[in-house]
């Protein structure tokens, strides 16, 4: 399994030029069940790296183009009226797919970006009070144009909070830029990209991040990083038991890409800005701080012990 998971992270390398680090946080977070939110400037390639991740795992992927005028119907289908058998039939919506790209997400209204909430948690969505399930595995990736931009609704703090990660692409460094730019077109190699895992092996590596195994030791540290975000004055809030949770899970779906099945300190810290830095927010006092700046003052700031 160790030898698929290095060719899936080989195999991405060669769409997404320069970007290792963020290709194997992006399959941690799948291997680890969550959902991936990836923000930064139009024109880096999130959308590609969605696209990209689907066709390396084989699975059934759908895009939804967020736009101020969707409604939740266009994401999660509605029920059409059958004048045959007299009744209502469900037509499901672009969010009954494996893996669904909402492109953009933060260009809808808040109406919309809401009816992937019950998606996103309870995997299933619910219409006239029936509920429906998802397919399985079931993954959201969305992505993001940063919030200065016009025309755009911030997501609220209860939605952020469905994302295992958020990710920033960023611009690639000279090298990769120039493969960009005088090789072949990065949408011409997506459609030579074959799947590098099967469903049941993307299931099986699934259930050996979940058997990691977690130390004591490494749990102590998990919970003093959880406490100091929680009594330090710099931070307007704490992070929550879900985001410890959050981070454990992410943490283990790294050590497993790793090749170890057992956490260390370094996988913690590895995925943490990824996974708390939208979950943290600067008091009034140090407002200038962002959530990766908060981050990054929570690893120094607490020693393994």
């Amino acid at each position: 399994m160790s030898d698929a998971l290095e060719k899936l992270v080989v195999e991405a390398g060669k769409v997404i030029l320069g970007k290792e680090s963020v290709i194997r946080l992006a399959i941690a977070c799948l291997l680890a069940r969550g959902h991936l939110l990836i923000e930064d400037l139009p024109g880096v390639g999130k959308t590609t790296l969605a696209h990209l991740l689907a066709k390396l795992l084989g699975l059934h992927y759908q895009r939804i183009q967020f736009t101020s005028d969707l409604l939740p119907a266009d994401i999660i289908g509605n029920s059409i009226y059958n004048r045959n058998e007299g009744c209502f039939d469900f037509h499901p919506g672009p969010v009954f797919s494996q893996l669904v790209l909402a492109d953009e997400i933060n260009r809808a209204t808040p109406k919309a970006q809401s009816a992937l909430l019950e998606a996103m948690e309870e995997q299933q969505v619910t219409i006239e009070g029936k509920s429906y399930p998802l397919p399985q595995p079931f993954f959201v990736i969305a992505t993001q144009n940063p919030a200065h931009q016009i025309g755009t609704f911030p997501l609220p703090e209860s939605q952020l909070d469905r994302f295992l990660m958020r990710l920033e692409l960023g611009y690639p460094d000279a090298k990769s830029e120039r493969l960009l730019l005088s090789g072949e077109d990065r949408r011409s190699l997506l459609q030579q990209i074959e799947p590098c895992l099967e469903l049941q092996q993307l299931a099986e590596l699934q259930r050996q991040a979940d058997a990691v195994y977690l130390s004591p030791a490494i749990l102590d540290y998990c919970q003093q990083l959880l406490a100091f975000s929680r009594n330090n004055p710099r931070f307007h809030r704490g992070l929550s038991p879900r985001a410890g949770l959050a981070l454990l899970r992410s943490a283990k779906a790294w050590a497993l890409l790793s090749g170890r099945r057992q956490l260390l300190p370094e996988d913690l810290q590895a995925v943490l800005p990824a996974t708390v830095a939208h979950r943290l927010h600067a008091s009034a006092d140090t407002s200038g701080s962002e959530g990766a700046q908060l981050a990054q003052y929570l690893l120094e700031s607490v020693a393994v012990a």
